[in-house]
């Protein structure tokens, strides 16, 4: 009877693959998580109309014309979020540039020589804990321009961690590579080619990984204090403006500021898995 009654396995309904799909499992803990969050926020400010916004609001009070037209340019200072975006993202790509061509370099000097080893490491771990925004005054005493003054900021503070990581990446060079390339006789163009530059590969973009962030912290607080354009000013002008709705502008740049910073962490992580698979 029960067999009777069961249905055939080939007419029962089909299970939804998708949901157990990779990509489904990977998105599923933050989708929930974020969307708790929010939901959360949204809960705490329902009885509060007159103070911090709520998700909702915030959409609301952005839409036009920060999220609708982000790229808006009315001259001047008054351009869209996305633009503002773009203009702290040329000064963070120059001032980021020289970093690591400077921080690269004098790390393989450092790692390289025992003696430059010792006589600047004090140096570096004193200027590698100053707050980036203690350089501002002598960037813009010795430049005279803001934007030279923020770029110098953000060239500062991102150095030191590809400085230090890049030495410390020669230094953990395997004995017996080195002991090969005596055997071998390698020059020292092959050396550093076939040997130097693919053994410290991973830990070069760990610095630069860790100086994007840094990077991208220092320019929205210069920006704040010293600039024209830039996400930093945007949410600093908002401030000032003390509008009705200041503090859902703030929020919203400060929501994109994180997800410019996941992106910018991101595009260095992938470009170092890539070169150092490339190494490997």
């Amino acid at each position: 009877m029960s067999s009777a009654l069961a249905t055939p396995r080939s007419q029962r309904r089909p299970r939804a693959t998708w949901l157990h799909s990779p990509l489904v499992n990977q998105l599923k803990a933050p989708v929930v998580c974020i969307g708790l969050t929010l939901l959360l926020w949204q809960l705490l400010c329902l009885g509060n109309t007159e103070g911090f916004p709520g998700p909702i609001q915030v959409i609301s009070q952005t839409w036009d014309p920060y999220i609708s037209k982000p790229f808006y340019d009315d001259g001047g200072t008054s351009k869209g979020i996305g633009l503002q975006i773009l203009i702290s993202l040329q000064r963070v790509a120059i001032g980021y540039t020289l970093a690591a061509v400077v921080g690269i370099s004098a790390g393989m000097a450092i790692g390289l020589n025992a003696f430059l080893r010792r006589g600047f490491d004090p140096l570096i771990q004193v200027l590698r804990t100053v707050p980036p925004l203690a350089w501002l005054p002598i960037s813009l005493l010795l430049l005279q321009q803001a934007d030279s003054a923020a770029i110098f900021v953000i060239f500062i503070t991102a150095v030191w961690p590809i400085v230090i990581n890049t030495a410390v990446g020669i230094r953990e060079i395997p004995q017996d590579y080195t002991n090969v390339a005596r055997v071998l006789r390698l020059r020292k163009r092959s050396y550093v080619r076939d040997i130097l530059l693919p053994a410290t590969a991973p830990y070069v973009f760990t610095g630069l990984r860790i100086s994007v962030g840094l990077a991208w912290l220092a320019i929205v607080a210069a920006e704040m204090l010293k600039a024209d354009g830039g996400i930093g000013f945007f949410i600093w002008d908002a401030y000032n403006a003390g509008g009705d709705s200041s503090t859902s502008q703030i929020i919203l740049a400060i929501l994109v500021v994180g997800l410019v910073g996941l992106a910018l962490d991101r595009l260095v992580g992938l470009v170092g898995d890539r070169v150092a698979a490339g190494g490997r």
